[in-house]
């Protein structure tokens, strides 16, 4: 995990996500020790505070679970969970938007699919390439 925190978000926010990216990755698999706050404040030069804020947050979702005495480790079904949250936030931020501007262009539903599988071939093909 990297630690180049932005200004424009709250820094237990970040590392929240950080962990979340770690997750879906496979870095952290289901019942894997994460480090310590103390661990996470040290790495990246956190209030111990900030970094608990930020962890408690993966805690309260249910992808994380304490064990007394031992630290925090990964639920059962975090990555799971992590995409299917992360598929409701994607159809938000860019399909629903998508489909609108679509609507004000008079581009159909046909038109639509053809332009998404053109950018995804293009794609794919640089992938490849790269």
């Amino acid at each position: 995990m990297t630690g180049h925190f932005s200004n424009e978000r709250p820094i237990f926010i970040q590392l929240a996500e950080m962990l979340e990216d770690a997750i879906l990755s496979g870095v952290y698999n289901e019942d894997d020790q994460v480090p310590s706050i103390t661990e996470f404040s040290v790495a990246y030069k956190m209030n111990p505070a900030t970094a608990l804020k930020g962890v408690n947050i993966l805690v309260d979702s249910g992808l994380l679970y304490k064990k007394r005495g031992l630290g925090m480790f990964v639920a059962k079904g975090a990555r799971e969970k992590l995409i299917e949250r992360r598929k409701e936030r994607f159809y938000h931020a860019f399909v629903e938007p998508m489909i609108v501007e679509a609507i004000r262009l008079s581009i159909g539903e046909a038109e639509l699919f053809e332009m998404v599988k053109r950018g995804s071939s293009e794609h794919l093909t640089r992938r490849k390439e790269g």
